[in-house]
């Protein structure tokens, strides 16, 4: 590599067509998937995209990690990130959409935030 050239890898986020708005709104790259195609979909992206890190609704995929260590096997790049789905927190089975985000934080961070 040669000074002053750049090493800058993309970022995406593996998405259904309906949340992906919200994302672009936010300035996200976003791929565009169904539940029918989104592993052929992040397969595709991980061979022919160039990027660095895919975030994955895992609505969509629910363990992207595993669905791709085939195609993976030998790679670095790019950085699978598991993100939840927006879905999951409103949906039939969740009683209660607040107590769910909290659980998310939670999890995420360590311990609780009250507003």
């Amino acid at each position: 590599m040669t000074r002053g050239e750049s090493t800058m890898q993309r970022v995406a986020v593996l998405s259904d067509a309906e949340t992906a708005t919200g994302y672009r709104l936010a300035g996200a790259s976003v791929i565009e998937a169904n539940p029918d195609n989104a592993v052929q979909t992040l397969e595709q992206a991980i061979t022919e995209g160039g990027y660095g890190l895919i975030a994955v609704d895992t609505g969509l995929i629910p363990d992207p990690t595993t669905a791709t260590a085939r195609i993976m096997r030998g790679r670095d790049l790019p950085i699978l990130l598991p993100i939840p789905s927006l879905r999951d927190a409103f949906s039939s089975d969740t009683v209660d959409a607040k107590a769910y985000m909290g659980k998310l934080v939670r999890d995420t961070i360590g311990f609780d935030i009250k507003l």
